[in-house]
């Protein structure tokens, strides 16, 4: 299984913000982490409903949630603070609007390591869900699982467990999307508060190697 840090450094970009930080709280209780884009192209996936759904690009931020109890990363990949594609003619009223996701990607995992700078890295188990505020709903990447499963990598314990991880997510997040929007929207909330008053941008290897060990100001 791959290990894949939650900076997501395998994106490409440059130096950008990334904030982890544990959040407990009546609301969620997990490991919530939110990268904030100040710079790189923007990126497409297609979608049957939402049509043309951006992904990564200058002004986006992604927020990063692990629950407590649970073998997911849900990721929420937001529009530049107050505003959203115009080509997205059916996007509906957001719950907060400020905070306007573009899709949610949701990884389903084993569990979560950390790095030498304490960034999480969680353990892929392959199999993802897709999700787009107009109702799109899509699961990834089940032929990777399958061929993992095949060769001997994961158990069939391993296996059935990634199954029924995806089948929760798709029951606990998309049933109701528009409640998932405002969960999400107050989790960020909650986030947002804690960078303002002072939350630290976390060390890695990428920022320390650009600075010496020092964060960029």
């Amino acid at each position: 299984m791959k290990h894949k840090r939650l900076n997501r450094d395998g994106w490409g970009f440059q130096y950008y913000p990334y904030y982890q930080m544990r959040i407990d709280h009546d609301l969620f209780h997990g490991l919530a982490c939110l990268i904030r884009m100040t710079d790189g192209e923007n990126n497409y996936w297609e979608t049957p409903k939402a049509g043309r759904v951006q992904v990564t690009g200058s002004g986006m931020t992604w927020l990063e949630l692990v629950p407590d109890g649970t073998g997911r990363v849900i990721t929420v990949k937001y529009f530049p603070d107050g505003t959203h594609d115009a080509e997205r003619k059916h996007y509906p009223v957001p719950a907060d609007p400020r905070f306007r996701p573009s899709v949610w990607y949701v990884d389903i995992i084993e569990g979560i390591e950390y790095d030498e700078f304490g960034v999480a890295v969680f353990i892929d188990k392959y199999l993802d869900v897709i999700f787009t505020p107009e109702g799109d709903v899509r699961i990834d990447d089940r032929d990777e699982l399958d061929r993992a499963f095949a060769s001997g990598e994961l158990t069939e314990a391993q296996y059935e467990a990634a199954l029924s991880e995806c089948d929760r997510v798709i029951h606990d997040f998309c049933g109701d999307i528009r409640k998932t929007d405002e969960w999400c929207a107050q989790v960020r909330r909650l986030a947002e508060e804690r960078i303002a008053a002072g939350e630290p941008v976390q060390l890695c290897r990428e920022t320390a190697a650009l600075a010496g060990g020092k964060i960029p100001g």
